[in-house]
């Protein structure tokens, strides 16, 4: 037996690479081109291959380790009749190549061609024939690239993922831009390369770190290879090293914390490629959630309604699928209860009414809702428990000391909340004057950020439309909403009589995670209280 250094190979331009994954351990017997560890720069990760089978003797770097060409990675034991000339007897080679001069070996690329071509890297499968968007491009034209490195990455609604190149070559032209749509089969990239085999199916690469005249034998620089195709696929579960995958992928999954022999591959031969680590990571996440809520939510399946006769798809706007998102995400997580009532304002829009010639005078509109501003601010003043949130952790509440109330505003663009603040500190003539200012920026679009934050309560108001009433959906992190719909003259038993009389429909929406229904109902009782006398709310 004879020991053989292993070391880093020539890493070109890069220099302290870190080494970032230990594939074998002391004593471990390896075959020819089994990888022994993995190596990544700020490029790229590969893999570092056995030049010949043997058993590792030590290792000589650690996780972390920074390395650069000709380190001394590991030694490994060999059979005397594998080294080949003895490196205690390295006079009979020096004398052999003086005695017959050789011509210089030539380099051959991995599984290449007689001569350079140009190809076209195509998109892989992505499992749909929707198209999605360009959102990097991580290379440039004169990039070298080896197999697996990263070209662009593509999000589509539900994720984002990473295209490899699936062969080496130099960058010859960039066929697509960031911003981009593209499905499987678009041709993104053109390659200068003399691989005719794609990384699917990996050429047998040619042997490596052979001691030659130039070398001393006990020191042998491995180039790195291709990864090359398991004989059958691995059982997931031996051993992560066994896994087929690429540096990539092994490093993506490090990223994400994802054990490569729980994932089954789908590429050729059993392959992992990187869309495998996403399906497996999103699986993991959603699963906890379908056992919470005791539901699996599944997709609606798109129909081509062009079948059924003349159609036109109409592109949403940013603002339609944000606030889509909001509501599917706080319907799902929110159990919500709805308490519904109606409220007799008739001596409230009286009091209104007789409020016109003053509001003329100070150039305001007084209109019905800062009294509604000013009767949820009391009332929640009142019943403290509706002015939280709650926390993530699920372990305790947050009381909030300050009364902002957010007011649905219908616009152009969608739906837009701005906040009045400190709206129990307020007469109902600054309500009044915010209200109409705030209205006029949303529909403008020329509300700020901080304009839109901080409510503790929101009220929802189809007033204007019509209706008998609606169950809003509780904004969350807030626990309340108050839906208001349209006024009606309804006949009130008063006195002995039957008397007309204007009746306000509303509807509470809670979050029954931090509010007891029995909270619902006094909030819902106070609430007709100060409307349908407008005297409470002075008291």
């Amino acid at each position: 037996m004879a020991i053989e250094k292993i070391l880093v190979p020539d890493l070109g331009d890069a220099s302290d690479v870190e080494v970032i994954e230990l594939l074998v351990a002391v004593g471990d017997d390896v075959a020819e081109e089994d990888s022994l560890l993995v190596l990544e720069s700020d490029k790229a990760a590969m893999e570092i291959p056995a030049p010949k089978s043997g058993k590792v003797k030590s290792l000589e770097v650690n996780l972390g380790d920074k390395v650069s060409s000709g380190s001394l990675i590991l030694t490994l034991e060999v059979e005397e009749s594998s080294q080949g000339e003895s490196a205690s007897e390295p006079e009979p080679v020096v004398e052999a190549v003086a005695e017959k001069p050789v011509e210089k070996p030539i380099d051959i690329p991995v599984a290449s061609s007689a001569e350079p071509r140009s190809v076209e890297v195509l998109v892989p499968d992505l499992g749909t024939d929707d198209e999605v968007e360009i959102i990097e491009i991580q290379i440039s034209v004169g990039d070298t690239l080896a197999v697996d490195d990263t070209l662009m990455t593509l999000e589509s609604d539900k994720a984002a993922m990473d295209v490899p190149v699936d062969r080496a070559g130099e960058v010859q032209e960039i066929l697509v831009g960031v911003g981009d749509k593209v499905k499987t089969g678009t041709p993104v990239v053109r390659l200068l390369t003399t691989n005719d085999v794609a990384a699917s199916e990996p050429a047998p690469a040619p042997e490596a770190g052979k001691p030659t005249a130039a070398s001393a034998p006990e020191e042998v620089k491995v180039a790195p290879a291709p990864v090359p195709a398991p004989a059958s696929a691995p059982v997931p579960g031996e051993n992560s090293a066994k896994v087929y995958a690429g540096p990539a992928v092994r490093k993506l999954a490090r990223e994400l914390g994802v054990d490569l022999t729980a994932v089954s591959g789908s590429g050729a031969k059993s392959r992992i490629v990187k869309e495998d680590i996403h399906a497996f990571v999103k699986s993991r996440i959603n699963a906890p959630a379908t056992v919470q809520m005791g539901v699996g939510i599944a997709s609606v399946p798109d129909i081509d309604f062009s079948q059924f006769g003349e159609v036109e798809e109409v592109p949403r706007s940013k603002l339609h699928k944000l606030t889509a998102d909001n509501m599917q995400r706080n319907w799902n997580t929110v159990p919500h209860v709805a308490q519904f009532n109606e409220i007799d304002i008739s001596d409230l829009e009286d009091f209104r009414a007789s409020l016109k010639g003053e509001a003329e005078r100070k150039g305001i509109k007084m209109t019905f809702l800062p009294f509604l501003l000013k009767a949820c601010a009391n009332t929640l003043a009142e019943l403290p428990q509706f002015n939280v949130s709650l926390h993530s952790s699920g372990e305790y509440l947050i009381q909030k000391k300050y009364i902002h109330i957010g007011v649905a505003v219908a616009t152009d663009a969608g739906l837009l909340v701005p906040v009045i603040r400190d709206v129990d500190k307020k007469s109902l003539w600054e309500l009044a004057a915010e209200v109409i200012e705030l209205s006029n920026k949303a529909k403008n679009r020329k509300l700020s950020r901080e304009e839109m934050q901080g409510a503790c309560f929101t009220i929802s108001s189809l007033g204007a439309l019509g209706g008998t009433g609606f169950i809003p959906v509780v904004n969350a992190p807030e626990v309340a909403i108050l839906g208001v719909a349209k006024t009606q003259i309804k006949p009130q038993f008063i006195g002995g009589e039957f008397q007309p009389r204007q009746i306000l429909p509303v509807t509470l929406s809670y979050d029954h995670k931090a509010v007891n229904g029995v909270d619902g109902g006094r909030f819902v009782t106070h609430l007709e209280k100060l409307l349908s006398d407008i005297r409470n709310l002075v008291l």
